[in-house]
């Protein structure tokens, strides 16, 4: 029994070559879940911050802007939005 050197390299290689190929396509299925994870968390809290602040007269409106800050930003947009409507008093 022979072995073909030609294959052997091209098994290798093509290893190699997956390998690579997997890690690219990883790091933004990375990204993508961070940036889910921030958003239902902090979609969580918003939504927890709405509910008790309903007993004070307190609450953070809904919109894109918020929505796009908690989403990006996770529990420190909310933070966030909590000091700007405070300071501002929106």
């Amino acid at each position: 029994m022979s072995v073909d050197y030609g294959v052997l390299f091209a098994y290798i290689v093509g290893i190699i070559f997956l390998f690579i190929l997997g890690r690219v396509f990883l790091i933004p299925l990375k990204i993508i879940f961070k940036l889910v994870f921030n958003a239902v968390i902090g979609g969580i809290v918003l939504a927890l911050i709405n509910f008790i602040g309903s007993a004070f007269g307190y609450h953070l409106p809904l919109n894109i802007v918020s929505a796009l800050t908690v989403g990006f930003l996770g529990v420190p947009g909310v933070i966030f939005l909590v000091i700007i409507k405070i300071i501002f008093n929106i």
